[in-house]
């Protein structure tokens, strides 16, 4: 067995749907933090705006980020994701901050592994861990950002490679359990990510279970870079992730296709955190705890998925009614293919 399949998250993904946590940013945004509340002291003569950099609050504000975990893992979740969606050094150019994109890895996951434990040490029989979190960044490998010229890029291969490289290696250092590669638009920026993790993992002598999970970006389908759901999953299937599915823009109802689709098809556990429906005209995501939970459960019951949790608009309450669906239903059962070529490219190809 692999050093990676004795990690004891795989024991417990056989025994039980395990849960993940819910939005960061949605129990961020209830403190209603103004810029001083960003910058802290540290932070108070910074030569930019800062308001809106909700990674850096694991610097400014640990311990109102440390309490939001507490209340992901008391509401039941089995993993809880560090707070860096955006720590990369690529994202951080909004803020200037580049220099301290590291250090943000490292607290976050640090701060991430002291409550998965706290929790760990009162039931021990429920195992907490901590995934830590490579964002997609707010640039895309394979789009041009003029209109007018298809052929440009904002952000090369190599450079995303750095910076993700950058990220997971304080991931580790701050003692994350998992790296999940979340909310991919651009499967290129992808495997710019799994180049940077497995880069790392040779170097540091390390092997920690990858999740993956991309984005369909609306009713048609597709990632942005205009894959399908099968095609998505065939281009990283080299990876042997741990966990591959997909996660935001859409609430559970509009998702399930898509979740069914990779379902069929994964070799591997089916992760799922959808948003708590789709944004009203305020911005905000009104499908309620006990009505999300009801339709988690029917995938649940149908055999779809092996973890599940939150996106955008969901809180603590959405993570305690899925926890409460889906215990004692067994997760779902990989299947076992036949052996076949399988080439994507914004489609699948299987011969």
């Amino acid at each position: 067995m692999s050093e990676q399949k004795r990690h004891p998250l795989y024991a417990a993904a056989a025994e039980r749907i395990l849960i993940l946590d819910g939005a960061m940013g949605t129990m961020i945004q209830q403190h209603k933090f103004e810029e001083k509340d960003y910058r802290g002291a540290e932070f108070e003569s910074w030569h930019t705006d800062i308001k809106g950099n909700n990674d850096l609050l694991v610097l400014t504000q640990p311990e109102v980020i440390y309490a939001i975990h507490c209340e992901y893992l008391q509401a039941g979740a089995d993993i809880i994701e560090t707070n860096t969606f955006n720590a990369t050094r690529i994202a951080m150019t909004d803020y200037d901050m580049q220099s301290v994109s590291k250090r943000i890895n490292v607290e976050a996951a640090r701060l991430a592994k002291q409550a998965a434990e706290e929790f760990t040490q009162k039931n021990p029989d429920k195992p907490r861990f901590v995934a830590g979190v490579l964002g997609p960044t707010n640039r895309t490998a394979s789009i041009s950002p003029d209109v007018n010229d298809p052929g440009k890029r904002n952000v090369t291969f190599d450079e995303l490679v750095v910076a993700y490289e950058e990220s997971c290696e304080g991931l580790i250092e701050g003692g994350a359990d998992i790296i999940l590669i979340e909310t991919i638009f651009d499967t290129l920026n992808a495997k710019a990510a799994v180049f940077a993790v497995d880069s790392v993992f040779e170097r540091l002598q390390v092997r920690l279970p990858v999740m993956i999970s991309g984005t369909i970006t609306d009713a048609s389908g597709r990632t942005l870079s205009g894959q399908t759901a099968e095609a998505f999953y065939y281009s990283l299937r080299h990876v042997e992730p741990f966990s591959f599915g997909l996660n935001c823009a859409l609430g559970p109802d509009l998702l399930r296709q898509y979740v069914d689709e990779i379902a069929q098809i994964a070799t591997c556990p089916v992760s799922v955190h959808p948003n708590a429906g789709l944004p009203n005209e305020f911005g905000e995501y009104d499908l309620s705890p006990n009505d999300m939970a009801e339709q988690i459960k029917e995938w649940a019951e149908s055999g779809l998925v092996n973890i599940v949790g939150g996106c955008c608009g969901t809180t603590p309450e959405h993570i305690a009614a899925m926890v409460k669906v889906t215990s004692g239903v067994m997760p779902r059962k990989i299947p076992e293919l036949q052996v076949r070529m399988r080439l994507s490219g914004l489609e699948p190809f299987v011969h």
